[in-house]
């Protein structure tokens, strides 16, 4: 393991960063590790990683001698994606990711791959407009009324629900099927699901919410 933290961790990727996104970020996730050319994304905004990992195909040979050799992890595969390897050697009871959305529909889509592959990691991706995260087997959000929340499956998996206008209980969702996106919340939100397979999608608003909450959950996916 190459990052072990009790606290959460902030990881930046090479996509641009919204909303001062990684100010906010750290303001919940102080430590800062960097997936390969996210390391450029961090210098520019006047950071240092404390690590960076990847197979460094994209950080850049200025960004590589502004940062001490023991911070760089190269991984030399090609097999996954920097967000995929970030995964793998980072312990931390959450990590927030920004910089891995909205630049390339692909990269995105990988993002939502390695959430999916990595069950075990609690992690958020914060977007300009959204934040997206494998749901637990259990999690009470305590978000506003009326607030969108969308479930998207990444396979087949099934759940019950409390507090959505269109409750989820008895329906079998997956990629190719049914999916629940744009349902709505009417007061404090319950998600039981069965299997580590659906993405939860909210406005960025409510990061400080969902970060708060997937900490505060003590069941997880092994």
């Amino acid at each position: 393991m190459i990052v072990q933290q009790s606290h959460p961790v902030t990881l930046i990727g090479g996509a641009k960063v919204y909303n001062q996104g990684l100010q906010r970020a750290l303001t919940l996730a102080p430590t800062l590790v960097a997936a390969d050319g996210g390391a450029d994304s961090a210098l520019i905004e006047g950071r240092m990683p404390d690590a960076v990992i990847g197979d460094f195909d994209s950080l850049s040979d200025s960004g590589r001698h502004c940062i001490p050799p023991e911070r760089l992890h190269e991984i030399s595969e090609q097999d996954s994606t920097d967000l995929d390897k970030c995964l793998r050697n980072v312990d931390a009871p959450l990590i927030i990711g920004v910089g891995f959305s909205g630049a390339r529909q692909d990269h995105q889509l990988a993002a939502y791959n390695s959430l999916v592959r990595h069950p075990d990691r609690r992690c958020i991706l914060l977007g300009r407009d959204e934040i997206v995260f494998l749901c637990p087997p259990s999690l009470r959000l305590d978000l506003p009324v009326g607030t969108r929340l969308s479930l998207f499956p990444m396979g087949a998996v099934e759940g019950v629900s409390d507090g959505l206008k269109w409750p989820i209980a008895g329906l079998n969702f997956a990629p190719d099927g049914r999916v629940g996106t744009s349902n709505q919340t009417t007061g404090p939100v319950h998600l039981s699901l069965t299997a580590p397979k659906m993405l939860t999608i909210l406005p960025e608003n409510a990061l400080e919410t969902a970060t708060t909450a997937l900490q505060n959950t003590v069941a997880g996916w092994s």
